[in-house]
């Protein structure tokens, strides 16, 4: 579950831990669009831009993307469409989720989240 815990709402309800090379490789791509309580969680050893961002090839539906730092907090959110090239938060991150367009309504940049998410 990912929940913020500024608001005290719930992100997402069901995530999927993405902590090795393979399943952070293998990411949305051709996969079926998610639900409104799915997320991916990707799990970084260190905060980065540039290993954090994300292409969108072979995914065929919109996400809601939220980097967040070492700390959990929210760095930068983004709505990613289908097919673009990349996409990169404006701030260091060492986690990012991809989930569903409307876990945007649900968090701002600075929020503190909270991450528990099942093994991939």
């Amino acid at each position: 579950m990912i929940k913020n815990l500024t608001t005290g709402t719930v992100v997402a309800g069901r995530v999927e831990r993405c902590d090795t090379f393979w399943r952070r490789l293998r990411g949305l791509m051709f996969r079926r669009p998610l639900a409104e309580d799915q997320a991916l969680l990707f799990v970084l050893e260190r905060e980065s831009i540039a290993a954090t961002s994300i292409h969108m090839f072979f995914v065929f539906f919109d996400i809601g993307v939220i980097w967040l730092d070492a700390q959990q907090r929210v760095v930068d959110t983004t709505l990613a469409r289908p097919f673009r090239p990349y996409y990169a938060a404006q701030a260091p991150a060492c986690y990012f989720i991809e989930g569903h367009p409307r876990a945007l309504e649900l968090v701002r940049v600075g929020d503190q989240l909270e991450l528990e998410a099942s093994p991939g």
